[in-house]
């Protein structure tokens, strides 16, 4: 099959959306599929290499002929749609609710509205469209599952390590950052024996945790997701939440909280994986103290943690099923 992902006015950078794009294109590709990344701009990631083509375009003619162009972020949904017929399915691969770039209003009627077949990385961002009437059909990206495993290293911790993700900026208001510190800060008051250990894109503004990872490689990621006894997710605005999954798949079971857009509601299974708490600061807290004092629940949860993210799949499971998806329109 061939297959674009349409970058054009997104680009590609030094983020995670990015990343998860370019490592779906190398699986594709790998799977014997002919992929093509068309952009406006030359390809700014650095964090992995891009495997398929990546091409500038100028002109519609310049358009590589293919079964399928996907859209990859709300900008490009414009350029997707004015593709030639030649292009094949016009979809777009809906992985946010992007009201950094358009206010709600807007998003349905650029966006929704756009005749595009639409793909949702997550249940909660097909029961946002669902919400206003529009159909989706759920095309996860899939894990690194060999790369991310447990490694029992946190039976070995002196203190127990609280573990979360840090974001400064527009972001954060969505991320909530401050839910993780402000947790961290009870329990390292009412109990002593806490550490908070966080990772981020950037070197954070104020220095409260006892560990910081900025832009962790691979092999740090797996150090660090290893070592953290409970993982804090807080987002309130995401498609599919990245870190809870990666600290599930070495066994770290989650906090989390009830809102649409949490971003995990894939995987996240309250009683079973982690707890989810209500969108206010003292359940919250209150969740993150009952796993903390209860070792073989939390223990329990993460084991199941681990395995509900190896149903969902590798990146090849899910690459599969959208081909399966998008062949079955043409």
């Amino acid at each position: 099959m061939k297959i674009i992902f349409d970058l054009r006015n997104v680009g590609l950078g030094n983020q995670g959306g990015s990343l998860t794009l370019i490592k779906s294109g190398n699986t594709l590709q790998d799977m014997g599929h002919e992929v093509y990344f068309i952009d406006s701009g030359k390809n700014k990631h650095t964090w992995a290499r891009l495997e398929t083509e990546h091409v500038i375009i100028h002109h519609n003619d310049d358009i590589p002929s293919a079964d399928a162009i996907i859209a990859t972020g709300y900008k490009s949904v414009a350029k997707t749609v004015s593709a030639p017929d030649r292009c094949g399915i016009k979809a777009h691969w809906i992985r946010g609710w992007e009201t950094w770039q358009y206010p709600p209003k807007k998003i349905i009627s650029k966006i929704l509205e756009a005749p595009t077949i639409k793909l949702v990385n997550s249940l909660g961002l097909k029961q946002k469209l669902k919400n206003y009437n529009f159909k989706s059909k759920v095309i996860r990206p899939g894990y690194d599952l060999k790369e991310i495993y447990p490694t029992d290293a946190r039976i070995n911790n002196k203190s127990f390590i609280i573990g979360g993700l840090y974001t400064s900026g527009k972001h954060e208001n969505i991320k909530r950052p401050d839910w993780i510190i402000k947790a961290y800060e009870y329990m390292k008051e009412k109990y002593g024996d806490i550490e908070l250990w966080m990772f981020g894109n950037n070197e954070p503004r104020i220095r409260v945790m006892d560990n910081y990872f900025c832009r962790p490689n691979p092999d740090a990621k797996q150090y660090f997701y290893n070592n953290v006894d409970l993982w804090l997710s807080t987002s309130i605005q995401e498609g599919l939440h990245i870190p809870p999954a990666e600290a599930m798949m070495t066994q770290c079971p989650v906090v989390g909280v009830d809102v649409e857009l949490s971003g995990t509601h894939d995987y996240l299974s309250n009683g079973i994986t982690g707890i989810v708490s209500n969108n206010n600061i003292k359940d919250f807290m209150k969740c993150v103290e009952k796993l903390y004092l209860d070792r073989e629940l939390r223990l329990d949860m993460g084991k199941r943690a681990r395995l509900k993210v190896e149903e969902i799949g590798n990146r090849e499971k899910n690459m599969k099923k959208l081909v399966s998806y998008l062949s079955g329109l043409i």
